[in-house]
């Protein structure tokens, strides 16, 4: 694929789709997830994010799981140097646990993602949630070991306050420590608001890459939830239709359907569309579970939205 987008200054060049890894040891077992981690290869694709405690939420799985089975991947198909690894510390292990980003935790946790992982380095090691307990300072200290071992090439902030990245990003320069290179928000067609509002500017101004994950609004944008009785047809359509199936939300399915009918392709590629073509956004991040849902991947990065299209998809997801 010739549309690879470099991640802020960095040596990071990705092609501008990531696949979301939270799916593998949840609804994916480890050889469905093989097959569809080869396929996404195969199409072009370079990028992958998970986090040390992906699947956690899963009834028997302790949190781990979805970095081994990437681990696992990476050994049989040996192509380590070709992809851009990104995972995640500081996040719950369980609902009573806290976000966590002391230096003695992040480094403890590092060495179990690279077993995990079977390798010896992460190309975006990334804050996952802020632990506002901890100073920002021992958290960059402890990433500054970490990049000096070799162990992780560049850092990232996922779930942070606008006021504390800013702060982190001041620490950084101030004391010339790492500076996140990276910003990854939950954004999308129908969660603009926050983003928008607390976040554009700051990556504008620190040339932050923005790595959004929920691309699809966990399937909602994808154009299988046209009406009422389609959330009935799968295990997280309740919880679905009870956040996004609004007047509003109604109004951004109807506009990304007419649009996609328009250019001949699918919900989920014009979602994705809109937000490539956004000048603030690097890569979504997006998941599968079927190797036709990539495809909608590769018609997302091809696809060229007019202005007229972006401006309908602007005005039905106004807040």
């Amino acid at each position: 694929m010739e549309n690879k987008r470099q991640i802020a200054d960095s040596e990071l060049f990705i092609d501008p789709i990531i696949f979301g890894g939270n799916v593998f040891g949840w609804t994916l077992d480890e050889k469905a997830s093989f097959d569809i981690l080869d396929r996404f290869v195969d199409l072009g694709f370079n990028a992958i994010d998970t986090a040390n405690n992906y699947s956690h939420w899963v009834p028997g799985n302790k949190g781990g799981e979805s970095e081994a089975i990437i681990g696992s991947w990476l050994q049989k198909r040996n192509k380590r140097d070709d992809l851009i690894l990104m995972t995640k510390v500081g996040g719950r292990f369980g609902y009573d646990s806290k976000p966590n980003t002391k230096a003695s935790y992040i480094k403890e946790q590092v060495e179990l993602s690279l077993q995990r992982l079977q390798t010896d380095y992460i190309d975006l090691y990334q804050t996952h949630y802020d632990d506002i307990e901890t100073p920002l300072e021992e958290t960059l200290r402890a990433y500054e070991d970490l990049i000096k071992e070799g162990k992780v090439r560049y850092i990232g902030a996922s779930n942070i306050t606008g006021e504390r990245l800013e702060e982190s990003l001041s620490t950084s320069e101030r004391l010339n420590l790492p500076k996140y290179i990276s910003l990854q928000p939950e954004y999308n067609l129908y969660d603009r608001a926050q983003y928008e509002r607390d976040y554009e500017v700051i990556a504008a101004q620190n040339n932050l890459a923005v790595i959004p994950y929920y691309s699809l609004a966990s399937g909602f944008l994808s154009g299988k939830y046209l009406s009422d009785d389609d959330f009935n047809k799968s295990a997280r359509g309740e919880g679905i239709q009870k956040r996004y199936w609004n007047e509003r939300g109604q109004q951004i399915v109807k506009a990304l359907s007419d649009v996609a009918a328009a250019y001949r392709t699918t919900s989920s590629s014009v979602a994705l569309a809109w937000l490539l073509a956004r000048p603030s956004i690097t890569a979504p991040i997006a998941s599968a579970t079927k190797e036709e849902h990539l495809q909608s991947f590769v018609t997302a990065v091809q696809l060229r939205l007019g202005e007229d299209a972006i401006q309908k998809l602007n005005e039905a997801s106004a807040y």
